[in-house]
């Protein structure tokens, strides 16, 4: 146990990665990761090597046992040839049994388990740190499926191509070197035989890897397809749509089978071919030794030698050829993952990039353009100062700019022009990492992580102590429904789990927790979107006592299509086709009769008027 342990110690499976995401070409890609264990791959060369050796040891056993049989009387056998027999013992007892043992322990202690979690994650350290836009490009479960495949897939590839590509050379030269010994054209079988094989991998090799290159990509679709199912079952379940789902997911397992088909034709005739030539150098190698024999050219040694040698050729190349399917499969997933792991980072901090120091809180949007590349865009130069505690609410119609504006805040995207300021400090310039940190977010769409509750609230302010997170859950009108919830593993309270996404609570309840993690993140700059639009008139009012309280000396950009809830702000500014149209309080905005008085005469229907302490609920027709 104790040389098993040190095996398993050589290879730290979450060792952290390069900065840089690996390269994108295949070599490279796997030299990204193999370099790593370097040392433990050269040792299984080095044990692979010795084992294919001494495997080339029995048939000369086997020859040589047969020529003392031979030779000797049965008298004088033992007496004369212990030593050699001792010695062949000793090596098939002792060395060959060594040299797997050794073999193993690199292969299944070292490598197995060290290597293909390292490639996992490692490879998951470079994409949890793509930009947002990455993911909303993919399916978060065929991302995930690569990150998890690509590990032991590469693993598996290294080990078996080391093993496999080293047996055969090693194993097949030896041979033809012993039988070459003896005499050349007892070899001759043989060599004929690595020309077949060599014409035969040529042959079928690029079309294993292409076709398991494609059968990986249509599986991977295929399990992209199953999980969009699965992560939108409510939504399948409301429409009665199981039937199309089954269509939806059914052509993909269909075009799935028909590659898989396909690649097992291969296979079948890969294996048959390669029964032949086995089957001819067998039945050579015996023609040609029973030839040579007869003509006094060999001893029977050499013939008991040469057929047991020829046979493990056969068996070896039958192994082999499993070992080169299997590894094209695997660099068939490889493949398929780097399309999701190979990837530059498109948000990267840029080089020299400063952590952000955030003491007052002033915000300032100079001649933003931005338009998700596209000629359309959908801010056109927004020039915006907002102060150190003021509190501005976005007005606009639907597309007007109000969350893309936000999101460039955040730095979820590059600007196109144009430049974002924080204590004058261009976020640009700054780390995403410390711009984050300072700006705490509420969303109209609250995901939260299938952990515990307190987990979720916690993740506002990872130091924060017991006493802080009830605070937290409290002042977010949240406590009661904590205190009483209860998950399916019988955990309860601030312990329970949420499920994916928070699926085990309702909307309010998600926007509570939600909150109050904000609540203890306790940053300068708070970002509200649609913050209350999952709760009830009566939370919300309580709520909404919480949050003034929570937005008294923070910089606050909040955005509700419900008019009512932002009314208060300091200054409401209104945006319309990219640009801000209007600026101001809300009775003054109601004075001007522009785009903001015309909004809230279609939601309010006819209220014009909003005392500064009051609160209004009116929800849009």
């Amino acid at each position: 146990m104790r040389i098993v342990r040190y095996f398993e110690s050589l290879l730290d499976p979450t060792a952290l990665p390069p900065e840089a995401p690996p390269p994108s070409g295949l070599i490279a890609f796997y030299w990204h990761y193999a370099r790593q264990a370097r040392l433990l791959v050269a040792g299984l060369f080095v044990a692979g090597f010795a084992v294919a050796l001494l495997d080339t040891t029995i048939p000369v056993f086997i020859g040589r046992v047969v020529g003392l049989i031979a030779n000797q009387p049965p008298s004088s056998l033992l007496g004369q040839a212990w030593p050699e027999l001792l010695g062949m013992a000793l090596v098939l007892l002792i060395a060959r049994p060594a040299a797997i043992l050794l073999q193993n322990l690199f292969t299944h202690q070292a490598i197995a388990a060290g290597l293909s979690n390292l490639v996992r994650w490692q490879s998951h350290w470079h994409v949890v740190r793509q930009s947002w836009s990455f993911f909303q490009n993919d399916f978060a479960g065929r991302v995930a499926n690569r990150v998890m495949q690509t590990g032991p897939a590469l693993r598996e590839s290294v080990v078996a191509g080391t093993n496999a590509v080293l047996y055969i050379l090693v194993y097949g030269g030896s041979a033809i070197l012993l039988m070459s010994s003896n005499d050349v054209r007892l070899a001759l079988p043989a060599m004929l035989w690595f020309a077949a094989y060599g014409l035969l991998l040529w042959r079928f090799v690029p079309r294993l890897r292409r076709g398991s290159r494609e059968m990986s990509e249509v599986r991977s679709a295929l399990t992209g397809r199953v999980v969009d199912s699965y992560t939108n079952i409510l939504t399948v379940k409301l429409f009665a749509r199981p039937q199309d789902e089954d269509q939806f997911v059914r052509s993909s397992v269909d075009e799935h089978t028909e590659k898989f088909r396909g690649q097992l034709r291969l296979i079948t005739h890969f294996g048959i071919s390669l029964a032949l030539i086995n089957a001819t150098m067998v039945v050579g190698t015996g023609a040609v030794a029973l030839w040579l024999w007869t003509r006094g050219d060999i001893a029977v040694a050499a013939v008991a030698m040469a057929l047991p040698l020829t046979w493990q050729i056969a068996n070896i190349a039958g192994w082999v050829a499993q070992n080169v399917t299997a590894i094209f499969e695997n660099v068939g997933v490889v493949q398929d993952g780097m399309r999701s792991i190979a990837v530059p980072r498109q948000m990267q901090d840029r080089p020299g990039a400063a952590t952000l120091r955030v003491t007052r809180g002033a915000v300032r949007f100079e001649g933003v353009y931005f338009g998700y590349g596209k000629t359309k865009g959908v801010l056109n130069g927004i020039d915006l100062a907002i102060a150190p505690g003021e509190r501005v609410g976005l007005v606009g119609r639907s597309g007007s700019g109000k969350s893309t504006l936000v999101n460039l805040l955040l730095r979820f995207y590059e600007l196109e022009g144009g430049r974002i300021l924080i204590d004058g400090q261009d976020i640009a310039e700054a780390t995403q990492e410390s711009l984050r940190a300072h700006i705490a977010m509420v969303t109209q769409d609250t995901s939260l992580l299938h952990r515990s509750i307190r987990d979720n609230i916690r993740y506002g302010r990872p130091g924060a102590g017991e006493a802080e997170i009830r605070d937290a859950a409290a002042r977010a009108h949240a406590l009661p429904f904590i205190e009483a919830a209860e998950d399916w593993h019988g955990r309860r309270g601030f312990d329970a789990h949420v499920g994916e996404r928070g699926v085990k609570l309702s909307g309010g309840q998600r926007q509570r927790i939600a909150i109050a993690r904000v609540i203890l993140k306790n940053a300068p700059i708070l970002v509200l979107d649609e913050a209350t639009s999952a709760l009830d008139s009566e939370v919300e009012a309580a709520i909404q006592e919480q949050l003034d309280s929570l937005m008294k000396g923070r910089t606050v950009i909040a955005i509700a299509h419900r008019l009512s809830t932002i009314a208060r702000m300091d200054r409401l500014v209104v945006l319309d086709h990219g640009r801000v149209v209007e600026e101001g309080t809300h009775a003054g905005l109601l004075a001007a009769g522009g785009t903001y008085a015309r909004l809230w005469q279609r939601q309010s229907g006819g209220f014009q008027t909003l005392a500064p302490d009051a609160h209004l609920d009116v929800t849009p027709a």
